[in-house]
């Protein structure tokens, strides 16, 4: 009887040991902080060293992830990991050093590369894309202040993939300092107008003296967000655009018919989007005399495995002179349009 007796009293440690368990999480997680007593260790003084170590051990683990502070009268006594201080306060900090603690911005890009460092804002916070655009603004006004000659590539201020309800919390924090912001819905790009180019005259319009343009053509409707990632960027870059949209193999008479688009004189790249098959490039590519940039997209059913379908056919196209990037790089098949463009000026 004695020992199962004893066993009986192990089996209620083991208990009370659980409850405090849950009892430490739950108000971790639920509350936030600790309570001034724990009922578990004051009640009948039940507790042996080995809970109350325990106890000890859920208030630090749990305070070290989660950023906890226990009270000073807390049940087992364990000191404050964390001082009172405003250890993760922002307030004390200026706007440059808020800025510095989530990135470091390359403003140095467009002068070594043509183009201008740009936001990708899939998984950054409101806050941080008003901060990174007001600083590239900034940026902008410094450069044109300085440089009488800026060009609408080193001038351009873009950030990529902002979906709708980004960009409402975005301009709800307010108007940026040093430009104004503009929202493209379908390109899901906001674009920064800096203050200092109010004076058109300070950037210099490539459009209208040897800048080529640039044919964007995509398959179908639903290829129209990525189509347009690339005609906003090489708009707001000073790269003339024609559009020509709803144009896929499917009925292989639109292509024809927007030949004396595709082949006017002052194309200097195409851009062609496509998704299901992939093949509107291919047979673009049979048809032009200038470089063409294919953009696979995400849209086709089943096995179009999210685009890699189409991105293997351009892969393997057998019409030389096309060039693929990453499926729905919208963005990226724009600066190497440009980048097509720039050389030829040489």
């Amino acid at each position: 009887m004695a020992s199962e007796s004893g066993k009986w009293q192990k089996r209620g440690r083991e208990a009370r040991y659980h409850t405090l368990s849950s009892t430490a999480s739950a108000c971790v997680i639920v509350e936030g902080s600790y309570p001034e007593t724990c009922d578990t260790c004051s009640s009948r003084n039940a507790m042996n060293a080995t809970v109350a170590r325990s106890c000890r051990r859920f208030h630090r683990s749990c305070t070290v992830l989660h950023g906890v502070q226990p009270s000073s009268s807390c049940c087992v006594g364990e000191p404050r990991l964390f001082p009172t201080t405003q250890r993760f306060s922002t307030s004390s900090k200026t706007p440059d050093e808020i800025l510095d603690s989530f990135a470091n911005l390359d403003h140095r890009r467009a002068s070594r590369t043509g183009f201008p460092e740009a936001v990708f804002g899939q998984g950054k916070t409101p806050s941080q894309i008003h901060a990174i655009l007001d600083s590239m603004a900034r940026n902008v006004n410094q450069l044109t202040d300085a440089d009488k000659n800026a060009t609408g590539a080193s001038t351009a201020i873009i950030a990529t993939r902002i979906d709708p309800d980004i960009y409402e919390q975005v301009k709800s924090i307010g108007p940026l300092k040093n430009g104004k912001m503009e929202y493209h819905d379908v390109a899901r790009i906001i674009s920064v107008h800096a203050n200092s180019l109010k004076d058109a005259s300070k950037v210099v319009d490539l459009s209208s003296t040897q800048q080529q343009s640039v044919v964007v053509a995509c398959a179908g409707t639903t290829d129209l967000p990525v189509a347009e990632e690339a005609a906003i960027t090489l708009s707001l870059s000073g790269v003339p655009v024609t559009r020509v949209y709803d144009c896929g193999v499917a009925g292989l008479h639109r292509i024809i018919s927007a030949l004396p688009k595709l082949r006017d004189p002052s194309v200097g790249c195409v851009i062609v989007c496509a998704g299901m098959d992939g093949a509107l490039p291919s047979v673009v590519g049979g048809l032009v005399d200038v470089p063409v940039v294919a953009i696979p997209t995400s849209v086709g059913y089943g096995m179009s495995l999210g685009g890699v379908s189409a991105l293997l056919t351009m892969l393997n196209s057998c019409s030389p002179g096309v060039g693929v990037v990453n499926v729905d790089n919208g963005f990226g098949g724009a600066v190497w349009a440009m980048k097509c463009l720039k050389s030829k000026r040489k």
